[in-house]
């Protein structure tokens, strides 16, 4: 079932975070707990899920941090709804046999409807288009400004 959990949102934010104020360096799980008030005990096991599923690269070492292991219009908020949804486990009570043939066979393909349809929603959902959405509506970017020398 799509749930919308803390640790989701914790994940969600905290990939969006790494590439809006990605720089030269990677970033520091510090860093991301300072600016988007996210607890270190959380985000860490967080981020290292997500370095397991190939959404992030971790570097480890006194400038070590996270980075994006793809381009962020490569990666998809459904990625990481799926890659939360394995860690945090637990059976989804739409796919259990028990219940009455209403529950079974009218209320639970509604919502297995809309859960598809949220999906295929996340699935198009790109981190470089919140990213632009921080950018539209005036979040600042801690991200070193690197001067661009193309011609």
């Amino acid at each position: 079932m799509l749930r919308l959990s803390k640790r989701l949102l914790f994940a969600i934010e905290a990939v969006v975070d790494i590439a809006y104020h990605a720089g030269p360096a990677p970033v520091r799980s510090g860093d991301i707990s300072r600016r988007q008030g996210i607890p270190r005990r959380y985000l860490e096991q967080v981020l290292q899920h997500l370095v397991h599923k190939g959404i992030l690269t971790g570097q480890r070492g006194p400038r070590g941090g996270y980075r994006l292991a793809r381009e962020r219009r490569r990666i998809t908020v459904g990625e990481i709804v799926r890659a939360v949804r394995e860690l945090e486990g637990g059976p989804d009570p739409i796919e259990e046999s028990a219940g009455s043939a209403i529950g079974r066979e009218v209320v639970r393909p509604i919502w297995t409807e809309m859960q598809d349809e949220m999906m295929h929603r996340v699935d198009a959902l790109t981190i470089e288009t919140l990213c632009e959405r921080a950018r539209d509506v005036g979040v600042p970017s801690e991200a070193a400004q690197v001067p661009d020398f193309s011609i």
